[in-house]
């Protein structure tokens, strides 16, 4: 991560030049990143309580308000933790809800949060965990061990069809051993105990089960801060400080404004102009200017931009064709030009700096020529393609079409809303041949599985997206998760290596690029603010002098 100081102009014209983009920020593309730099999770169930690096003194820096502009739209489900996947919702469920562990969205480690300490081993597939003392939720609840069970079955009952069900496959049950401690029992030993659990955000069962739509549109839980205003009608979320909080990063700030602002040059404005403090995904146009006033960054993580495949009907059912279609992108242009350096091609399912990364056995960058020879031998001609309009990858989409078209597709291009696209598309197989959309499951943690479990494993992508389901590659990669899942070392990484060369050859879903995440802020007003390696602005220890 590199910072930039108000003062540090040439600073950051440095860093231009490092990144190649000193050519594109000068032009008018507006186009920009948002994703990450990767860190290395610490090993789970240590047993260790010391608070992650950068941890905030209570009361330091604190002020009245703290306010952001966020780029990310609200989602069609609402924020129940068990269900929403929007990158607004789940960054505002890292400051008021809490699981009995949590990974800092800033430094990736694993701390213990409603838990009094880290997952305590009993056995291989053993762990206990005791609850923070004195833990309440928002509406003045103790934190029970009956609501961490609840919390955990409802996740795994696949009635509910919990995304994040697939991150906990290990898991066989959480029961209660007594009124301060959880049991937790695994299927086989798994070597992220700690960084799992963290998925799972405790929720009080009374409040659930008394009204479950009301929860969703106005969650409780036990986090630092109270969502007051969910944002539904004014676009902006708002905030307020959890007094009876007593757990490891207090709120240092009296109230919290973040206003949903998707269109660029407004975003940009509202820290130009200070009306509020912090933006993510800072136009590529516009930070050279916000970089003379502001601080700037820009990480490298695994988020990127994806093509998934309709691989049960229609021409992509055959492989050959997903070939050819990632075969045909002009990845130079596309990271360089419309992603203004700030993305790079992929040639992995992860990115180079994770520490799984190994190369794909099939590689699609600069290989034309050989999508011409697949499109020949198969004689495809035209092709659906379906984009999320996404601000930060504007200028990218013409490139895509462009590249398809250059190697003789005729492209029936169509641009809708994130929420829309995935609304056309579930349990609708003739509604689309490829889909073009960005992700970043890092949000929820860092590992190969969990990223690799987001989209191949549950059936809500797998089976309702991809239609690849069935399939003997499918079949393959479920095996090899449950293997490596039980596996550590050498032996679990070789295992994710060759699901990354099953994924590169039969392209169920596949990254184009992963990229930079540029964040802008104010220096001067934000205390402890770092730039997250995820989707998002995170405020979790964060203090203001405001």
């Amino acid at each position: 991560m590199e910072n930039l100081p108000r003062t540090s102009r040439r600073g950051f014209l440095r860093l231009v030049g490092a990144m190649g983009a000193s050519a594109t920020l000068a032009g008018t593309l507006a186009a920009c990143g948002t994703t990450p730099a990767q860190t290395t999770a610490p090993t789970a169930g240590t047993g260790t309580s010391a608070a992650p690096t950068g941890a905030a003194t209570a009361g330091s820096g604190t002020g009245e308000k703290i306010t952001a502009a966020i780029s990310y739209q609200l989602g069609t489900n609402g924020y129940d933790p068990m269900t929403t996947s929007a990158a607004l919702t789940v960054a505002a469920n890292w400051h008021t809800l809490e699981g009995l562990t949590e990974i800092h969205p800033a430094t990736r480690e694993v701390y213990a949060a409603l838990g009094a300490d880290l997952p305590t081993k009993v056995d291989d597939t053993t762990y206990e965990v005791t609850l923070r003392d004195g833990a309440v939720f928002h509406d003045g609840s103790p934190v029970t061990t009956d609501d961490v069970v609840f919390s955990f079955e409802r996740v795994l009952d696949p009635a509910n069809n919990s995304l994040y069900s697939q991150f906990i496959a290990f898991l066989d049950s959480v029961t209660k051993k007594d009124d301060t401690t959880v049991t937790v029992a695994l299927k086989y030993p798994f070597s992220l105990v700690a960084e799992r659990l963290s998925v799972v955000k405790i929720v009080p069962k009374a409040a659930v089960e008394a009204d479950a739509k009301a929860f969703d549109l106005n969650p409780i839980g036990s986090g630092p801060y109270k969502l007051t205003d969910n944002g539904a009608a004014s676009q902006v979320l708002l905030f307020e400080k959890n007094d009876a909080y007593n757990g490891r990063y207090p709120a240092r700030a009296s109230t919290m404004e973040w206003q949903i602002i998707p269109d660029d040059s407004t975003r940009t404005n509202a820290l130009t102009s200070d009306s509020v403090q912090a933006i993510d995904s800072v136009p590529a146009a516009n930070l050279a200017t916000l970089a003379g006033t502001k601080s700037v960054a820009a990480e490298q993580g695994f988020g990127l931009l994806f093509a998934m495949f309709n691989c049960g009907t229609g021409p992509m059912a055959e492989i050959k064709n997903r070939q050819a279609v990632m075969a045909a992108l002009n990845y130079d242009q596309i990271c360089k030009v419309g992603m203004s350096d700030l993305a790079t091609p992929s040639t992995s399912f992860v990115q180079k700096e994770h520490p799984a990364y190994k190369e794909a056995a099939s590689q699609w960058v600069g290989k034309t020529d050989q999508a011409k020879a697949l499109l020949a031998e198969t004689g495809l001609k035209e092709v659906r393609v379906l984009a999320s309009n996404h601000g930060w990858f504007t200028a990218v989409r013409p490139m895509i079409k462009e590249s398809l078209e250059a190697v003789g597709l005729t492209v029936n291009y169509e641009e809708k809303a994130s929420s829309d696209v995935y609304s056309t598309i579930d349990g609708n197989p003739e509604a689309f041949d490829v889909v073009i959309a960005p992700g970043d499951p890092s949000v929820f943690g860092d590992d190969a599985d969990l990223l690799l479990r987001w989209w191949y494993a549950g059936d809500t992508w797998t089976d309702s997206r991809m239609h690849w389901k069935g399939q003997e590659s499918y079949n393959r990669v479920q095996e090899l998760l449950e293997t490596a899942a039980a596996a550590t070392g050498d032996a679990q990484k070789a295992e994710w290596h060759e699901i990354f060369d099953i994924v590169a050859e039969n392209l169920p879903l596949y990254p184009i690029f992963h990229r930079k995440s540029p964040t802008a802020f104010d220096p001067e007003t934000l205390v402890d603010f770092k730039p997250i390696a995820v989707t998002g602005l995170s405020f979790v220890g964060v203090g203001s002098t405001k």
